[in-house]
């Protein structure tokens, strides 16, 4: 099962956290294990005041980009608009990896003759996740993963994964 690239966080007209989902935990836990958290409730309050907001009260806004390690996350907060006096001024908060450029990875798969495994892990390669986090994906060992990249390097003539994103992201004119 795959789980949302997408962090979710529920919070109240005060900014004070109702719900969250578990990838909104692990981007903001980061590196930490989000199992190792006893209070959500509190870490949620202290990552939103110390991490995502600025400024204090009413005048409060939110980060436009967060990072998380290496990555960078889009923060939108959005106010959900309610039938119920219970839910009036709440507000939504998305963490979202930007969208990269729009890649033809069909084309890239046949210029290279990339078998559909090759260009699997090609398209979670540039989306940034680790090689753990692609063979989670694609259900095979972390050594199948990195196998996998090492023959596209090949294909590719380049010597490392960055030199494979940056062929794809920036294709020879």
């Amino acid at each position: 099962m795959q789980h949302s690239d997408t962090g979710f966080i529920l919070l109240d007209s005060s900014f004070k956290p109702l719900a969250a989902n578990n990838q909104a935990l692990r981007i903001l836990a980061y590196p930490t294990d989000p199992v190792r958290i006893q209070r959500v409730d509190t870490f949620l309050g202290d990552k939103l005041r110390t991490g995502l907001m600025v400024g204090r009260g009413n005048a409060a806004t939110f980060l436009q980009e967060f990072r998380s390690g290496r990555r960078r996350y889009a923060c939108s907060a959005l106010r959900l608009e309610g039938h119920s006096h219970a839910n009036e001024g709440a507000l939504l908060l998305l963490l979202e990896r930007p969208v990269q450029h729009f890649i033809e990875l069909s084309r890239l798969a046949a210029e290279y003759d990339l078998t559909p495994r090759e260009r699997e892990a090609v398209e979670f390669l540039v989306q940034g996740l680790t090689t753990k986090e692609i063979a989670k994906r694609m259900n095979v060992s972390p050594s199948t993963v990195s196998t996998f990249l090492r023959l596209v390097m090949v294909k590719m003539g380049t010597n490392s994964r960055n030199g494979i994103v940056g062929k794809i992201v920036r294709p020879p004119v």
